[in-house]
């Protein structure tokens, strides 16, 4: 019986690729470089299924190509904006995620950025390794408490909730937050939180703010020069969500004025390409996309792909169908 063929855009795991061979006549991006939209839609018309990461962009455009032999896009990936969803119901495409098994190592992350903000630790690294550091002073870098200072969620949602976890429970955080939709009791009791009414409530109150919404027309550029006013100027904001949630011109204006005290920043408007602005400025602190980069996550992830493609091949209920 032929395989089905599955294009894969990224490399993923070692172990996963290994499934992959084995179950699929599979073409791999051998290179493992960003592909272009001639590229996506050569794969469209070319292979049963496609599976993008959140780092490719397939747009409109991209999703009416003539002549599609693809039927289902198995995105690696909890976040499925860089698709067209819209478009893809409309060409007929599947489309289905990687929720749950990232939920731990994103909040880590943002924890870490929370941490490296309040302590200036990337600032104090480069003291270091630049060989300036002139010793222990009363003064040099003071930086900001995080045990009991209040942290402010803005979406509250699986891998807010984690962080709210690791921050009360590991550093006696105060837990307020924002979310659209009613939160379980249970994890308000637990957490001891806080609802806001609004997001400027919130901004107004919070010590660190960290952004978990979804992004979308109704979050593009929540955090902007109006709203990044409303925070303490001893404030930090954290974004391990996605980029564009936050106007980065806005954000480097405060940061440059030290309107709000930092930044821990893991995602970007039109990342790579970050603003030259961010590289310029010592009160944040920069990761390049790792929310969700450890080695286990990452393979939790790709066996959710499989997954969701064994269940569509097979005519079964997909586990994670988005569309």
């Amino acid at each position: 019986m032929t395989k089905p063929k599955v294009f894969i855009t990224r490399r993923w795991t070692e172990s996963v690729e290994a499934k992959l061979r084995e179950l699929y006549d599979v073409t791999l991006n051998e290179n493992d470089r960003p592909l272009t939209a001639d590229e996506f839609k050569s794969a469209l018309q070319n292979y049963d299924a496609v599976c993008p990461t959140v780092c490719d962009s397939f747009p409109a455009e991209v999703l009416s190509v003539e002549n599609k032999r693809c039927k289902i896009l198995g995105n690696f990936g909890v976040g499925y904006n860089h698709i067209d969803i819209e478009a893809a119901k409309a060409n007929g495409l599947i489309v289905t995620n990687t929720p749950n098994v990232l939920t731990q190592s994103t909040a880590d992350i943002a924890m870490t950025l929370l941490l490296m903000t309040a302590r200036r630790g990337a600032e104090g690294d480069r003291l270091v390794r630049a060989k300036k550091w002139q010793g222990w002073c009363p003064t040099s870098m003071l930086s900001s408490n995080v045990t009991g200072a209040t942290l402010g969620l803005i979406g509250f949602g699986r891998i807010g909730q984690a962080m709210a976890r690791k921050a009360h429970h590991g550093f006696d955080m105060n837990i307020i937050y924002f979310n659209p939709s009613q939160v379980d009791e249970y994890v308000i009791q637990d957490l001891k939180a806080k609802r806001c009414e609004t997001v400027a409530e919130l901004l107004a109150q919070a010590d660190f703010v960290s952004l978990h919404c979804p992004a979308g027309a109704k979050t593009k550029h929540l955090i902007n020069a109006q709203t990044l006013k409303l925070m303490k100027s001893t404030a930090h904001l954290i974004n391990t969500a996605r980029g564009d949630i936050v106007d980065s011109q806005a954000l480097i204006d405060a940061l440059k004025t030290k309107q709000i005290a930092g930044a821990g920043l893991d995602v970007y408007e039109n990342e790579p390409h970050i603003h030259d602005g961010f590289l310029e400025l010592d009160n944040v602190q920069l990761l390049p996309h790792l929310g969700s980069a450890t080695l286990e996550t990452r393979t939790a992830m790709g066996e959710k792909v499989l997954a969701n493609l064994a269940a569509y091949f097979a005519g079964e209920t997909l586990p994670d169908k988005v569309c």
